[in-house]
């Protein structure tokens, strides 16, 4: 051992530069809330040896599997599994997805100590197959380990890890997709001005949130590495996405209004997070992640939840050789020009659309349901073209030539429930947009601030079927994690941003501009005066079901 403390792998001059150890050596708390402010604060950041103490003491609690390798496994099988190799020449394991593994303050010693490392894991764990975050896992647990054997340990007790409301780190392509997804729809609702900038400069920005793990996995320095995984293995998987919201908070406050370095924002986000410590410092990223005022743990598992289901259905569980058959590659080509139909909006305008509804829903290719044009303008006929689908997207175009619309997650039969009168529905996922004069996306109020809101007795109602699938106990059947509107009584500033549907007209209004479509189908100003005929469109991404059935999201 190092004078310091610094184990055989770590580079003493490096590490000095990166973390000085100058902090408190022990720690005597045992509350996790306490533990949480502890961490958040960088309690035993500054301290190498006090570090190596807490993840050691964190990685222990673990509840992990009956049968979880440790250090004595790793002196029995190692030499087997290396054999005569150099440790610079192990090839990597197939689960890596050929990451590179991050040398951060690690000698050369070390980064082949991570290699070994990892070929032991894959040895040991046959069901992981897919984990490119675990050559940063294991190259920052080598920093704060007494030798290989206790750092295999550590990286093993967190793949083990068997309490399901602890996520830690995916281990399979379908999580890992299923997690990008989120953290795109994550993106869609609490960073919507960097979501804007993402959608004007990339022509896929559903490719550059597939990233967001590289971001803190590989791209971020140490010293911001590690106060991530310090507040990480306390609170666990939801501070992931937080840190990579702030990350993208961040680059769009530096770069908005300036040109990219290069045509590849992917490339420019990754430069970016690489030479962070220019822009902000690990107290102000974590301070700005914690600020987010995010879901619930409970809403955002249920999130990824829907979209591993949404996966599934369509066939996309493990990673596809052929890009034609990637799941990335699909969501572009949804709204290709040879396969899109639109009198109302064009191709670049249904991709911006597109790219803010739920990810689960982007898998899926807008089919034209309804035009005004070809179906005229019955609102009978509207309905009837539309029931059986959903989620379903509404154009209108007005005679001055202004566009809007809305994204609406429930079936429109919903409306039924109301006996024919004007009942509002939907779920927390629905939103209103306008396109000219100007692009404006309105979200229901009810999502951003829950505090105007007081709970309905549940007594009173029920809740709404969730989309794609009728009400089921089975939490992997709700596949939307936010509650419907009638779960609360509406104060009058957020009754501007819901729509209704009865049978003499439907309503989609916001701000104190609503468009109110009544039998035939058109358009009234609030004095009265009207704007016929507007120009109307659905689409949809669901064939309709036969009566009694519902289509799931894999129908076509």
């Amino acid at each position: 051992m190092d004078p310091l403390g610094y184990n055989c792998f770590v580079d003493r001059d490096k590490m000095d530069a990166t973390i000085q150890d100058l902090g408190p050596k022990e720690l005597s708390c045992t509350e996790l809330q306490e533990l949480k402010q502890l961490a958040r604060q960088g309690y035993w950041a500054r301290s190498y040896t006090l570090r190596g103490k807490v993840y050691q003491r964190l990685i222990r609690d673990i509840p992990c599997r009956t049968v979880t390798p440790d250090a004595s496994v790793y002196s029995d099988i190692v030499g087997k599994i290396v054999g005569k190799h150099s440790s610079g020449s192990l090839p990597l394991p197939e689960f890596v997805d050929n990451t590179q593994v991050p040398s951060y303050c690690l000698n050369t010693r070390g980064e082949g100590a991570v290699r070994k490392i990892l070929l032991c894991i894959a040895n040991q764990f046959p069901d992981v197959s897919f984990c490119p975050a675990l050559p940063a896992v294991v190259a920052l647990l080598l920093h704060y380990s007494i030798d290989e054997a206790e750092c295999f340990e550590k990286a093993c007790r967190i793949l083990a890890c068997n309490d399901p409301s602890k996520k830690l780190i995916d281990q399979s392509f379908l999580a890992f997709e299923s997690s990008c997804m989120t953290f795109g729809d994550l993106v869609n609702k609490y960073c919507q001005a960097a979501h804007k900038l993402m959608v004007a400069v990339s022509e896929d920005v559903l490719q550059v949130y597939a990233d967001w793990q590289r971001w803190l996995f590989g791209e971020l320095p140490l010293n911001y590495f590690a106060r991530v995984f310090d507040v990480f293995l306390v609170e666990g998987y939801k501070v992931l996405y937080r840190v990579a919201l702030a990350i993208l908070k961040f680059f769009h406050k530096v770069r908005a209004g300036q040109p990219l370095e290069s045509d590849n924002v992917k490339q420019d986000i990754r430069t970016f997070v690489k030479d962070i410590a220019k822009t902000v410092s690990p107290e102000k990223l974590l301070e700005k992640a914690f600020a987010i005022r995010l879901f619930s743990r409970k809403e955002i598992q249920l999130l990824q939840m829907a979209n591993e289901k949404a996966l599934k259905q369509k066939g996309i569980t493990v990673k596809q050789k052929s890009v034609s058959l990637s799941k990335r590659q699909f969501v572009h080509l949804a709204v290709h020009a040879e396969n899109f139909h639109s009198e109302i909006v064009g191709v670049k305008e249904m991709r911006d659309i597109w790219s803010w509804v739920p990810e689960r829903f982007a898998l899926c290719q807008p089919l034209l349901l309804f035009s005004s044009l070809q179906h005229g303008y019955s609102l009978t006929r509207f309905y009837f073209q539309c029931e059986g689908h959903e989620p379903t997207l509404l154009l209108i175009k007005t005679t001055q030539k202004e566009v809007c619309g809305a994204y609406l997650s429930t079936d429109w039969s919903e409306r039924n429930k109301f006996g024919g009168k004007l009942g509002f529905f939907g779920t927390g996922e629905c939103f209103v947009f306008r396109l000219q004069p100007e692009v404006q996306r309105y979200e229901w109020v009810v999502i951003k601030h829950p505090e105007l809101t007081k709970p309905v007795s549940l007594e009173s109602t029920t809740i709404l079927s969730s989309p794609c699938h009728s009400v089921s106990s089975d939490p992997a059947d709700r596949l939307s994690p936010f509650l419907a509107a009638r779960h609360f009584n509406l104060p009058s500033k957020t009754e501007s941003l819901f729509m209704a549907g009865g049978n003499d007209c439907l309503i989609i209004e916001w701000k104190a501009s609503p468009v109110v479509l009544e039998r035939p189908l058109a358009g009234l100003h609030r004095d009265g005066s009207k704007t016929c005929p507007v120009q109307v469109e659905l689409l949809g991404s669901r064939r309709r079901a036969p009566r009694g059935q519902r289509w799931t999201a894999g129908s076509h």
